[in-house]
């Protein structure tokens, strides 16, 4: 399985380009199989303390690993693609 996390996109505050939120994905792919998870973390004005303009994804990335439990994410992702690969519910018509 391969666990992708990107950066969507990013929140600032216009008036001295400081990051106030960070919108992001994790993508778990494993065959023909994909869980994803989609969410943000925020951090109050000048903290992190990089502006806009100097900053890189990796950079950003790293702070989001510091706000979120990032071993629990890809283990929830995981999980998901567990039950893709052996559902315990269907839906369908004996017909």
């Amino acid at each position: 399985m391969t666990t992708t996390w990107k950066i969507s996109n990013l929140d600032r505050e216009v008036s001295n380009g400081f990051v106030t939120t960070a919108h992001w994905t994790a993508t778990a792919v494993d065959g023909e199989h994909t869980a994803s998870i989609y969410n943000t973390c925020s951090w109050s004005e000048g903290t992190p303390t990089i502006p806009y303009v100097n900053l890189t994804e990796a950079t950003v990335l790293n702070w989001v690993w510091e706000s979120v439990d990032k071993t629990a994410t890809e283990s929830a992702l995981a999980a998901q693609i567990a039950l893709l690969k052996n559902p315990v519910k269907a839906t369908g018509k004996p017909w």
